[in-house]
């Protein structure tokens, strides 16, 4: 037995294991992206995800809480191009933070494959969500981002800026890539729509954004830039943008276009907030919930140029009667 005591004594202690959790291990690596679940908060966070790869049926859900980006658009804003100079650049190529910022944008985008959009169609001809049953409210609604591109009236290489366009009117933003989601677009205007915009007397308007990021893609449309011409209205050749860059991260992730095969529509009131949206096909009830979305942002503008109306006529009555008293 002392024999048997000596052997335990002169046996080494154990090291104690170290703590970890099984999932590190064999839990599948997290990525960020649009159908992701553990994906970083975000302001579009709660809205209707879109289709996860393998899966066989997909409903799309309403959407219920305003889209867009947290601050006020402004002209030259999301162009795509790189103005930095060559210090800054030499900068932050030594930045490790930077690098860790690139890292997060690469992944983000490594796992929104190609060919998972075109699958996707699959679902509701790719809705991505249903359009509310009424307009977000003014107070929590979010912006529409400010887009560059070329339009129809500008020259070849001249780049406009969307936001002068959308600021003071009512706007139905049409925003698609390709001739399928242009005409996923289309349906949702009718002809009562139609006649609402027509009655605005230049309050109320459409706005076309042909996204071509693809630069392939985008030299045919420009040489296809005439015939564009003669199918658009003359009046509306300022308000249809070919838009190259800008499209990606933020601006894709804010406004929920959650599939560039697919067509979104965006109302936007006249401060440049989107109070109502739209995917894929239109349904008739969707049809009818933008014509009152828009005849409801024309009274709400009616209703606000009447009240700043109202001080100046009291200042004139004011006046006139001064006058006449100073002259008795």
């Amino acid at each position: 037995m002392l024999h048997a005591q000596r052997r335990i004594l002169s046996r080494p202690p154990s090291l104690p294991l170290p703590l970890c959790n099984c999932r590190t291990f064999f839990s599948k690596p997290k990525t960020i992206g649009f159908d992701d679940d553990d994906a970083p908060t975000h302001p579009t966070s709660g809205l209707p995800r879109a289709p996860r790869s393998g899966e066989e049926n997909f409903t799309p859900q309403p959407l219920r809480r305003p889209i867009g980006l947290p601050y006020p658009p402004t002209p030259g804003q999301h162009t795509g191009i790189d103005a930095r100079s060559w210090r800054q650049r030499r900068a932050d190529l030594f930045d490790a933070e930077k690098h860790r910022a690139r890292r997060r944008k690469l992944n983000a985008e490594a796992v929104r494959p190609y060919f998972r959009e075109w699958s996707n169609l699959r679902f509701d001809s790719g809705k991505s969500f249903v359009a509310p049953r009424a307009l977000f409210r003014a107070q929590r609604a979010l912006y529409f981002p400010n887009l560059v591109g070329q339009t129809l009236a500008s020259g070849r290489g001249t780049q406009c800026d969307t936001t002068p366009v959308l600021l003071g009117r009512v706007s139905v933003v049409r925003v698609f890539s390709g001739k399928w989601a242009e005409d996923q677009t289309a349906s949702f205007v009718s002809k009562a729509l139609e006649s609402v915009v027509r009655a605005s007397r230049g309050r109320a308007q459409n706005v076309f954004v042909n996204v071509e990021e693809h630069a392939v893609k985008a030299w045919l449309v420009q040489l296809f830039m005439p015939r564009l011409r003669g199918l658009v209205p003359v009046e509306e050749h300022g308000r249809y943008f070919l838009v190259r860059r800008g499209m990606e991260g933020e601006v894709d992730g804010g406004i929920a276009r959650l599939n560039g095969k697919v067509g979104y529509v965006y109302l936007v009131d006249g401060e440049g907030r989107i109070r109502w949206a739209g995917s894929g096909v239109a349904r008739e009830e969707e049809k009818s919930g933008l014509v009152r979305g828009v005849e409801r942002l024309l009274g709400e503008m009616e209703g606000r140029r009447r009240t700043s109306e109202v001080p100046v006529v009291q200042s004139e009555k004011a006046r006139a009667v001064a006058a006449v008293a100073m002259a008795a």
